[in-house]
């Protein structure tokens, strides 16, 4: 779009302002010429885009020239012109022609907001039959596509709005459409920014989460973009390279919708293959509803797993179902029928570890036994209020227990309900408690469980202990950073990073504890860093109110060495 403050845009005669075809015939004159003359009245009326068609109608009614000129001439007040000619005295005067022009531009939208009329705005298309040549030079800056998206989220029901949306997503610019409900409008430009949203996705890394939750959200807008999305996303699955990452996706927009208080059941059933095994997907599709187990159902899903040719073992694999499952033999306060407790255990062992075979009805069961009893081991453990001490003996076999992917899942469960009890920390002295050992075990052994694990210490970093004296505060932080540098080690590198230049950015956590935290972190590194690293860790040593203390005469100790090795390798921006 043409800058406000250049020169007066010339109106040329193009077919835009000529007449195709004869002159109009003129029913009423007396009441085309008031009509006209109204519009002459109006400020500027000159300047308006329509006036070459309006000043025709007038002559052809026998309109009287000098009237018009007077009409035009007195109601011209050159806003436009006094608005291109301020800039330039601002220009001149040494502001920035970017500034100058953000200032304009900005009043523009301000105005535009405030006085848009969707209807005026739909009768460009029925006047001009085509799209406006301004309209397509619009869209062509992130200015004036900022504004469409947000009038296009006010009025929905705007033709020009909608056709402007599909404009400027042909153009190239889908990945700025982030109003869902604009996109949702139209498939096309929907189908478009679900496939920027899945891009996203699978070239986000360390910030996945984030990705898949914008993802999860934008799907999850109406019941029409989910089934669509999910249909897609279920096909897109059964590919052989990158499928299990779609199926991943899936899964986490079904948890979005889950949490948003929808039941998407009978569409998460639909799409998951086995439609013969009716009895064990009826007593699946109860229980996925309602968000409760019961023995019953259980029942039915355990003599069906039971059985010599079992259904397919994705049918216990949705995530959904699992979490219900593993939350009931291992989150405190859950009690279970003694009589029904080793069915839970063995389908949640099932899901876990038995994988289809060859042959189709033929599942490998190798594992089966062996995590069948690692189960029951953890839940004779987490049911039986054992103190600390009475743990300590437990350690051995917790920890060889705890290498069973499901296993390391229920005790960060177990361990999550134990610690956030607010008298736990109260009433624990030793300095690291066994249970947060144990996340330091399942650290080690399952790396898919360090963000959760990571939002398990930050919610007790933040949580606050006012019953604790500030000493021992301090010093209940500093075994909670020990985990978090242990979680480092053990591969989550940037997410704790981020977490901890968080809190030093915000100015809410003892300087203390970052220079703690940092004293840690340099004796358990070694170069070669990558980059990224780098950015998130040197600004912190280079700081001196956390590093200044650590430092020594010449460069021998590790805060200096570190900044002289950053210096000399990266290029820090």
């Amino acid at each position: 779009m043409p800058s406000p403050y250049e020169e007066e845009r010339v109106w040329e005669g193009s077919n835009q302002y000529e007449d195709e075809g004869t002159e109009d015939v003129i029913d009423n004159p007396e009441e085309v010429l008031q009509e006209c003359l109204e519009k002459f009245k109006t400020p500027d009326y000159i300047m308006e885009p329509g006036i070459f068609g309006q000043l025709k109608r007038y002559f052809q009614a026998g309109g009287n020239p000098e009237q018009v000129i007077e009409q035009l001439s007195i109601n011209y007040n050159a806003v436009a012109q006094m608005a291109n000619l301020l800039a330039e005295w601002l220009i001149l005067g040494g502001v920035k022609v970017t500034e100058v022009q953000a200032m304009v531009e900005n009043h523009l939208k301000d105005m535009i907001l405030k006085t848009f009329d969707p209807k005026k705005a739909d009768t460009i298309f029925t006047e001009e039959g085509e799209t406006p040549a301004w309209l397509t030079e619009m869209i062509e800056h992130p200015t004036w596509r900022s504004l469409i998206y947000r009038l296009a989220e006010e009025y929905p029901d705007c033709l020009m709005l909608n056709f402007t949306i599909k404009l400027i997503s042909d153009a190239g610019f889908q990945g700025e459409i982030t109003s869902i409900s604009t996109a949702a409008q139209q498939i096309e430009v929907f189908s478009r920014v679900l496939k920027s949203a899945i891009v996203g996705f699978l070239q986000s890394s360390d910030d996945w989460q984030n990705s898949v939750t914008e993802c999860a959200k934008m799907v999850c807008h109406g019941a029409h973009t989910y089934v669509y999305s999910q249909v897609i996303v279920h096909i897109l699955s059964q590919e052989p390279r990158g499928g299990a990452i779609m199926k991943r996706l899936s899964q986490e927009i079904t948890r979005c919708a889950q949490q948003s208080g929808h039941d998407v059941t009978p569409i998460t059933l639909a799409l998951t293959p086995g439609e013969s095994w009716r009895s064990a997907r009826t007593a699946l599709a109860a229980m996925l509803s309602r968000g409760a187990l019961n023995p019953a159902d259980i029942s039915v899903l355990f003599r069906a797993y039971t059985q010599p040719e079992p259904p397919p073992v994705h049918l216990l694999r949705i995530p959904h179902f699992l979490e219900l499952l593993v939350d009931s033999l291992f989150k405190l306060g859950s009690k279970l029928n003694p009589e029904h407790k080793s069915k839970y255990m063995y389908l949640l062992a099932y899901a876990a570890s038995v994988c289809e075979g060859v042959t189709p009805g033929r599942p490998v069961k190798d594992e089966l036994k062996a995590t069948v009893q690692a189960i029951e081991k953890i839940h004779a453990v987490c049911s039986s209020s054992a103190s600390s001490s009475e743990l300590i003996s437990e350690l051995p076999s917790l920890y060889h227990c705890i290498r069973f992917p499901v296993v390391g899942m229920g005790v960060l469960v177990w361990v999550e309900c134990v610690v956030t009890e607010k008298s736990y920390f109260k009433l624990c002295t030793e300095h690291c408690p066994v249970h947060l050992a144990l996340l330091d075990e399942v650290a080690s052994c399952h790396p898919l469980l360090h963000h959760r694990l990571l939002k398990l210490l930050v919610q007790l970093f933040e949580s606050p202990q006012d019953e604790l004296e500030i000493l021992v505060q301090l010093e209940l932080k500093k075994m909670l950073l020990d985990r978090m540098v242990n979680l480092l080690s053990r591969g989550c590198v940037v997410p704790v990073l981020q977490y901890i230049k968080h809190c030093w950015q915000r100015g809410d956590t003892d300087i203390s504890l970052i220079r703690y935290f940092i004293t840690e972190v340099l004796d358990a590194i070694a170069p070669p860093y990558t980059p990224e690293f780098v950015q998130l860790v040197l600004p912190m040593v280079e700081n001196e109110e956390i590093t200044g203390t650590m430092r020594a005469e010449g460069e021998n100790d590790p805060v200096s060495e570190f900044i002289v090795h950053c210096k000399a390798h990266y290029v820090v921006v």
